[in-house]
């Protein structure tokens, strides 16, 4: 069984994360998804698996955010996702996916539910 983590090495959440997965006997397949962006298809299963909207799972505190104009209520979901993709930076994280579910760590523990 694979578990993979969305992850982001300057990140304080997303490095706790990868701990208690690895305190947990878990070496998951670690993906650095600001160089390795997904793309919108896969985008679209993690937010499925979450039961999340793009606008949910965007980090609203990044300037790119508000420089891309992303508070428009008027933006379709299909542009929340490709902005997403283009600029990962606004995905939150850290996000697992292990047995066919997701988890947002955040709290970290958060993501001990699925495994």
């Amino acid at each position: 069984m694979a578990i993979t983590i969305f992850h982001n090495p300057r990140c304080s959440k997303s490095r706790t994360t990868l701990s208690l997965l690895q305190e947990q006997g878990i070496e998951p397949d670690v993906r650095l998804y600001l160089q390795d962006p997904p793309d919108a298809a896969e985008l679209e299963k993690i937010l499925q698996l979450l039961g999340k909207s793009p606008r949910e799972l965007m980090r609203k505190g990044e300037a790119e955010y508000r420089e891309q104009g992303l508070s428009d209520e008027g933006l379709d979901d299909k542009a929340l996702i490709a902005a997403m993709t283009a600029t990962p930076k606004l995905i939150e994280r850290p996000i697992v996916l292990a047995n066919g579910k997701a988890a947002v760590g955040r709290p970290p523990e958060s993501v001990l539910e699925i495994l």
